[in-house]
């Protein structure tokens, strides 16, 4: 089970830490990740990977999130700086599964979300 919580309403510019408990496997076994979906998109890969280094979405990503885990803890966290509107979305961790040969992340265990708001 994975459970998220840290998620809310902030100003543009602004800065959040996402949490992810997790629960039943321990992560130090597993491909760790977050995606999210915003209103009316797809779900979006922003990075995932066993440890550092942390394979992102993209540069701009990269520049303003970072993934972290604690692995005696079994949390899993997403540091999110300079938010922005378009940010605003529904953010998930994942773990498990693989990192298909595309390089895309297919996780086996989801969370239920959290849901992040960035205000203009």
């Amino acid at each position: 089970q994975l459970v998220e919580s840290g998620g809310g309403l902030v100003q543009a510019g602004g800065s959040l830490i996402l949490s992810c408990a997790a629960s039943g496997h321990s992560i130090n076994s597993y491909i760790v990740g977050w995606f999210r979906r915003a209103p009316g998109k797809e779900r979006e890969f922003i990075g995932a990977g066993w440890s550092v280094p942390w394979t992102y979405a993209s540069e701009s990503i990269k520049g303003r999130f970072a993934i972290s885990k604690d692995s005696a803890k079994n949390m899993i966290y997403l540091q999110m700086n300079g938010l922005e509107p378009a940010d605003t979305a529904v953010y998930y961790c994942a773990t498990g599964g693989k990192f298909e040969s595309g390089g895309e992340y297919r996780p086996n265990y989801w969370g239920r979300g959290t849901q992040v708001t960035v205000s203009s």
